[in-house]
């Protein structure tokens, strides 16, 4: 999918210019990475706000558009108003088309209606991760992975290294591990549920480490 986002030059910096900003309808942030500098930026409210609302965002290579000079990133982080719908800053990260990249691509849960361990046991699935890290070309990420319940039993789970990921995208797995993705628990427990209980529980952050060079947040 692609998708292009505007953005223009910041110059001036520091809390006092990140307030002027924000109540004239714009929202600070940085693009950094890669073999430039960082770049202080700023971006339409309204337009990154949509962009914000759709799924695909998270996870696409964006191209980013500051003044004219088009360039491939990455959203890292987000900051938002604590109760108001307000976007407070953005960070995106400069990618290269010939180097792999790591990234959360959401997962979608498929046929689970159908699948024997609801539909003949009377379990339910528990989805235990919501999106899963890959590594790939910025050509091959994909917006989602499918992950398709309809031959779960009752009691049995899906681990990452079972799911179908498309053509050059890898799972990041540290050694040895092969964590939960869902399970279909059924009335008395099983295996599904000890599986579960020992899974660790997942939280869905962008966030990644900010550059030394970024020091003028709000």
């Amino acid at each position: 999918m692609q998708i292009e986002i505007n953005a223009t030059k910041r110059e001036l910096q520091g809390t006092s210019a990140s307030r002027r900003l924000r109540r004239a309808s714009r929202v600070p942030g940085i693009l950094y990475g890669g073999t430039a500098q960082p770049q202080s930026i700023e971006f339409d409210h309204n337009e990154l706000f949509q962009h914000l609302r759709k799924e695909a965002f998270y996870s696409s290579v964006l191209t980013m558009n500051v003044d004219g000079a088009k360039e491939m990133c990455l959203l890292r982080d987000v900051q938002r108003h604590a109760y108001k719908p307000l976007i407070l800053h953005v960070d995106f990260q400069r990618i290269d088309a010939t180097h792999a990249i790591h990234q959360k691509v959401p997962l979608h849960f498929v046929n689970a209606d159908i699948a024997p361990g609801v539909k003949l046991s009377g379990g339910m699935v528990q989805h235990v991760m919501t999106e899963v890290d890959v590594k790939c070309l910025p050509k091959d990420l994909p917006t989602f992975i499918e992950v398709d319940l309809k031959d779960l039993v009752g009691g049995a789970s899906i681990h990452v290294t079972q799911l179908t990921m498309p053509a050059g995208v890898t799972p990041v797995l540290h050694r040895g591990e092969d964590p939960v993705v869902a399970a279909v628990v059924v009335r008395g427990g099983g295996a599904a549920a000890e599986e579960l209980e020992a899974a660790p529980v997942e939280t869905q952050v962008i966030t990644e480490k900010k550059p030394v060079e970024k020091t003028e947040k709000k």
